[in-house]
C-alpha cells in the first residue's frame, strides 16, 4: 500500500512540476510578444487610402443612385 501511495504521491509532484514549467513557459513567452506595430499601421493607412480614393470615385454615382432611389420611393405614395 506503501509503494502505491508513494507513486501516487511522485505523479502528483511530476505533473505539478510540469504544469508549472509551462505555465512559466507561456507567460515568459507571451512576455516578449511585441507585435507588429509597423505593419499594422501600414495596413491602417494603405485601407484608409483605398477607401479614400474608392469613396471620391463613386460619390458621385452613389449619390446619384441614393437620389434616383429615394425619388422613386417617393412617387410610389
Amino acid at each position: 500500500m506503501n509503494a502505491l501511495i508513494t507513486k501516487l504521491v511522485s505523479a502528483e509532484i511530476s505533473l505539478r512540476e510540469g504544469l508549472t514549467r509551462k505555465h512559466t513557459n507561456f507567460y515568459a513567452r507571451l512576455r516578449d510578444e511585441r507585435g507588429d506595430v509597423p505593419g499594422w499601421v501600414l495596413v491602417v493607412l494603405m485601407t484608409t487610402g483605398l477607401v479614400t480614393a474608392i469613396w471620391t470615385i463613386a460619390a458621385p454615382r452613389l449619390t446619384t443612385i441614393l437620389k434616383n432611389s429615394l425619388d422613386a420611393m417617393n412617387g410610389i405614395r
